[in-house]
């Protein structure tokens, strides 16, 4: 995941996207999710990580 350019680490769930996104001061994290104007899921569909 990158945030204002830097590099937050991976997700592997959206709890983990979450996680992140409350480490860069979106508390509200959850409802942006779905908001691409908060969120841009790249590689695949939204909210599906794989798993291998």
């Amino acid at each position: 995941m990158t945030a204002r350019g830097e590099s937050l680490g991976v997700a592997f769930s959206d709890e983990d996207l979450m996680e992140f996104l409350g480490r860069a001061g979106l508390p509200d994290a959850e409802d942006l999710l779905d908001d691409p104007a908060w969120v841009k899921w790249r590689g695949g569909q939204a909210h599906f990580y794989g798993t291998g």
